[in-house]
């Protein structure tokens, strides 16, 4: 995957990873959905390497 491409894809990944943020309610946020954030910024730097 060329340098471009990658740098596409996290573009992407973050853009998701906000929204989903964004969309937490902070008074219903459960452990897993704070885990759930915590693989998916591990997935990116996965990515990257």
């Amino acid at each position: 995957m060329s340098q471009q491409e990658k740098i596409t894809q996290l573009k992407s990944h973050l853009q998701t990873f906000l929204e989903q943020l964004d969309s937490l309610d902070p008074s219903e946020t459960s452990v897993e959905d704070i885990d759930r954030l915590i693989h998916m910024i591990e997935d990116m730097e996965k990515e990257l390497h």
